[in-house]
């Protein structure tokens, strides 16, 4: 009966919301996205408010957010959502790469990183791959990320994860995958609350603010290879 429901999940087509204010692209991204296998535009958005009211009614499970919009920006439409709604995946589609506008988005809980720019077949593969709980950074976002942590205190952090419990390393290392705190606790027998404990100790020892920092750090220093 578990199989049966399994295999009836995974035929269950990915319900994306799209919050952008400009008509245009809204209509490009539901034509292209709707003749994708396995992805559905349950609703387009053209503010952040009717992004959340449209949120609480389909309970989308990927939403590709912009970030410049009149009123509520993507920054705190995606903090309110994933309050919300914290199993959803926000994926940014914006044309901007200011560290202005792409950090404060990442730590409000943004679960992917691309550009307007980006083709049709990479945006459905991003939506695909955060179903799946893996995170997409476009590449020179990446890089960006990256060199914000390349400072002068390289070589004293590169110890920094050896104060890690091998529990708390195992934590990392499905953090670094793009794991939810959901799927790890499943992934090691253990509850939600102990792997929280985990993560907020994690992001402690190694001086990071957040998931994705703390990815970062596992992926720099060969923990998650």
């Amino acid at each position: 009966m578990e199989a049966l429901e399994q295999m009836e999940a995974l035929e269950q087509p990915i319900k994306v919301l799209l919050v952008d204010d400009h008509e245009m692209v809204r209509i490009g991204l539901a034509a292209v996205l709707n003749t994708e296998d396995g992805i559905e535009v349950v609703g387009e958005a053209s503010n952040g408010m009717e992004g959340i009211r449209l949120a609480t009614a389909y309970e989308p499970d990927v939403v590709l957010m912009d970030l410049v919009m009149e009123g509520m920006d993507g920054v705190e439409t995606t903090r309110k959502i994933m309050e919300l709604y914290p199993d959803c995946r926000v994926i940014v589609l914006t044309s901007f790469l200011d560290d202005s506008k792409m950090y404060p988005v990442i730590e409000a809980g943004a679960f992917s990183y691309l550009l307007k720019t980006s083709r049709a077949t990479e945006i459905a593969d991003a939506i695909r791959a955060a179903a799946r709980g893996q995170s997409v950074l476009e590449q020179q976002v990446a890089a960006k990320m990256m060199n914000r942590f390349r400072q002068p205190k390289v070589e004293a952090k590169a110890a920094l994860h050896e104060q890690l419990t091998e529990r708390e390393m195992e934590v990392l290392l499905r953090l670094a995958r793009g794991m939810s705190n959901q799927e790890i606790a499943e992934d090691l027998f253990i509850g939600i609350k102990t792997v929280k404990f985990h993560v907020t100790n994690i992001f402690t020892k190694l001086h990071v603010d957040d998931r994705t920092q703390a990815a970062i750090y596992a992926h720099k220093h060969g923990l998650a290879e």
